[in-house]
């Protein structure tokens, strides 16, 4: 009977993302953020918008203080002190990170992912970084290396703290890839049959065994975060371990599959501020 209940369960919330994924697909992206925080703030009244940024926090005044307490002395202060490093050393020509992106690296994290009309494809903040790597003759850093991409990436972002996301969809091929990282957020995947969308829109502020569901607006603004102390973990990671809690095989990290999904995801945080070197559970 449990069993049955629960496949009832899955299936309704399935079917409800889905239906909710094609009602949206013609919208514009801007329709789909404003249909988006008017779903939460209709049925959270009482969190306010810029309260989403703290994620799951902002339906919980006890997590939040936990959180508070924790950020008095931040376990993962050593990691970014070594992002800090990566960050500030030379190349082998000289140069520097700061010397090839635009405005010495500060204040711009909040435009990416953006569509790249030369490259005719979605680039990342990651990219950008390997990108910066390669014109100045270095070998590019794996995505999944945290002692490497993440600490450099976590400590990049500081410099853009408060900066309000600004993601742009511009043109057909732009539209294009923020069309297919929606289809993604509302598709159903894996054994489980769910989608993104089935917890980070339907189950918003419910419990999924221990842990509060968060909203998708906000969720892009302070990526990479600290698990449990000091453990780096980067926004497409969590894509990734998202997919196997599916039972789902995930996309390659840096594939286009993912970097559209992060597209459409970090555009539905448009307008919210930046705010980097969090610690979640």
């Amino acid at each position: 009977m449990k069993q049955t209940w629960i496949m009832a369960l899955l299936a309704w919330m399935a079917a409800l993302g889905a239906s909710l994924g094609a009602a949206s697909v013609q919208a514009s992206p801007e329709q789909d953020r404003l249909d988006l925080v008017k779903y939460y703030t209709s049925r959270y009244p009482n969190v306010r918008l810029e309260s989403y940024v703290w994620g799951a926090l902002a339906f919980s005044p006890d997590s939040q203080a936990q959180y508070a307490a924790i950020m008095e002395f931040p376990p993962f202060e050593a990691e970014l002190d070594q992002g800090r490093t990566l960050w500030e050393t030379p190349f082998r020509n000289g140069k520097t990170y700061a010397g090839c992106l635009p405005n010495g690296g500060r204040m711009i994290a909040g435009n990416y992912p953006m569509f790249d009309d030369a490259k005719d494809k979605v680039v990342t903040l990651q990219d950008a970084l390997n990108d910066c790597r390669a014109a100045n003759g270095e070998d590019a850093y794996p995505l999944d290396d945290m002692k490497t991409m993440g600490r450099l990436t976590a400590y990049m972002r500081t410099l853009s703290d408060g900066m309000l996301t600004n993601i742009r969809v511009e043109g057909t091929k732009a539209v294009a890839a923020y069309e297919d990282g929606k289809k993604l957020f509302y598709s159903r995947k894996g054994q489980l049959n769910f989608a993104c969308a089935s917890c980070h829109v339907q189950n918003v502020g419910n419990y999924l065994r221990s842990d509060l569901i968060s909203p998708v607006v906000g969720h892009t603004v302070h990526w990479p975060v600290f698990l449990a102390g000091d453990t780096l973990v980067t926004l497409q990671q969590r894509y990734a371990n998202c997919f196997i809690r599916l039972r789902a095989v995930p996309p390659a990290q840096g594939s286009t599959t993912l970097n559209n999904l992060e597209y459409f995801h970090s555009y539905m945080s448009n307008g919210l501020p930046l705010t980097s070197s969090v610690f979640r559970k």
